[in-house]
């Protein structure tokens, strides 16, 4: 954990880290890229300014990869496909074990890192950064999943005297677009399972919170994966998206973060595999048998945690009418515990990532009390900080009964049955992640069976975490599915080699 002092003060990092960093006249670091096979350092470069959402200062400035640095990057993943590849899975492994372990050493400058650039409280920084070590240790369940297949062919008149093997291979070159919640943990969610399959992988972090991405890549290459194969560019979101979409060299995209910028994406290149996690509605249906502490102790929780930006967030409760009120009246004191304000200061909830995404939120708390809802906490912004906000009587014509909350706001919309709630829900037209808290064993059953989304979870939130369980969306919410063992499938692809034994027969 980052000491007070640390806290207190402009970036410092540690030794481990100093090729990575320029030292600024005024003070303020710059970060080089590691990428194209060396460091790219300022020199005839534009820098991205990285600020806090704590206090709005200036922590660092990122190097900016162009569009030249970008096909270097690419042409060079491109002719050294071979080299990852030709690393035996086994020795794959071993040079995971070996940055994992270089993480848990340089911990403090990653949970230094987070707390600056993605404004989250030392607590949870310190979870990222553990949740991250621990992805990486369990790249063995990886491999588990990318087994190949034997096929006898004498089930057909076709195919006698044949044999078939169907197995995993590279897919080649996979790009990521990361998002800013977890920029440690989601960048390295991507690039484990692309390099453990083979891939080389080229990436670009969230403009917001590039370092600790870049921080971990240096980190990666020190642990001897070759740098010709691992490649972060600090670049703008137009120009690397339309860049890797249209190079047939890149085999995949993998991209976390909105509809539309998925949805373009998409567009821009038809035929190329991706997996895309995009926007959530995660929504919390509570039944009029549901243990109702147990409903809003975690529906708080859903709500609030990481100051509500998470894909998987609970963005949504729809109560049955006999039991809303005895659910609010819980939900305010269990949010009683859920302290805002400076996250160095040991407040649960800091800031969100920008004062314009805050005010996002906060249009969407004005615009539901416009149509009706009832405004029982909260609701306040100063910069990027928004007080936990508690919304009861949710109309189905306000904007935050559909769309994506991303920020601190518990939403209560009360329903008169299941089927209102089912109804309601798939008019989201998310389907990522959502909820039902009952002790009926068919009304589990109904709900799991009636959500068209990517996970349904029964009595507790939704919580993609390592990705021990497989998550992805449906409709609005993307496609594919990421976690362990799944993101691995979807970066390989499946090659059939049919052996002719006949002539052996003869």
């Amino acid at each position: 954990m980052a000491t007070p002092q640390a806290l207190a003060q402009p970036l410092v990092f540690s030794e481990f880290f100093a090729p990575l960093i320029e030292a600024g006249a005024d003070g303020v670091p710059t970060v080089k890229l590691p990428a194209a096979g060396r460091l790219i350092g300022a020199e005839g470069h534009e820098l991205l300014e990285v600020h806090s959402p704590i206090d709005g200062r200036l922590v660092a400035r990122v190097v900016q990869a162009n569009e030249e640095d970008i096909r270097e990057a690419i042409d060079l993943a491109d002719r050294s496909r071979s080299l990852i590849a030709g690393i035996p899975a086994i020795q794959r492994l071993h040079l995971l074990d070996k940055a994992a372990e270089l993480v848990r050493e340089h911990r403090a400058d990653f949970e230094t890192v987070i707390l600056w650039e993605a404004g989250k409280p030392p607590k949870d920084a310190a979870g990222e950064v553990h949740a991250t070590i621990e992805r990486m240790e369990l790249a063995e369940e990886d491999i588990r999943k990318i087994n190949g297949e034997y096929l006898p062919g004498d089930w057909s008149e076709d195919t006698r005297q044949k044999i078939a093997l169907v197995v995993n291979e590279p897919i080649g070159i996979v790009a990521a677009i990361s998002s800013f919640n977890y920029p440690l943990f989601i960048p390295a969610a991507k690039a484990v399972p692309a390099l453990l399959a083979g891939n080389a992988h080229i990436s670009k972090p969230a403009s917001a919170t590039p370092i600790a991405h870049l921080l971990w890549a240096y980190t990666m290459i020190q642990a001897g994966f070759p740098a010709e194969v691992l490649h972060v560019m600090a670049a703008r979101g137009s120009v690397f998206g339309n860049l890797v979409a249209a190079d047939r060299r890149v085999g995949m995209i993998t991209f976390t973060g909105s509809t539309e910028v998925g949805a373009g994406l998409a567009a821009q290149a038809p035929l190329k595999p991706m997996h895309l996690e995009l926007g959530g509605k995660g929504v919390a249906i509570v039944m009029d048998d549901a243990d109702l502490d147990l409903a809003a102790e975690r529906c708080v929780e859903g709500s609030l945690k990481n100051a509500g930006q998470r894909c998987d967030a609970v963005s949504l409760i729809l109560a049955l009418e006999p039991i809303a009120d005895a659910l609010v009246e819980r939900l305010q004191k269990a949010m009683a515990n859920w302290t805002h304000g400076d996250p160095r200061e040991g407040s649960r909830i800091g800031p969100l990532i920008s004062a314009k995404e805050a005010a996002r939120v906060e249009d969407l708390v004005g615009d539901a009390v416009t149509n009706g809802a009832v405004l029982l906490a909260g609701g306040a912004r100063t910069e990027a900080y928004l007080a936990p906000t508690l919304l009861d009587h949710v109309p189905p014509a306000a904007r935050i009964a559909t769309e994506e909350t991303f920020g601190p706001v518990i939403a209560v919309m009360r329903v008169n049955s299941f089927n209102e709630a089912a109804e309601m829900a798939r008019r989201t037209n998310k389907g990522l992640d959502s909820c039902v808290f009952t002790r009926d064993f068919y009304r589990m059953w109904q709900t799991a069976r009636r959500l068209e989304v990517g996970e349904v979870t029964i009595n507790d939130i939704p919580r993609h975490g390592i990705g021990y369980f497989p998550f992805g969306g449906t409709g609005e919410s993307g496609m594919g599915r990421e976690g362990i063992g799944y993101s691995i499938q979807e970066m390989t692809y499946r090659k059939t080699v049919v052996f002719n034994l006949e002539p052996g027969s003869r």
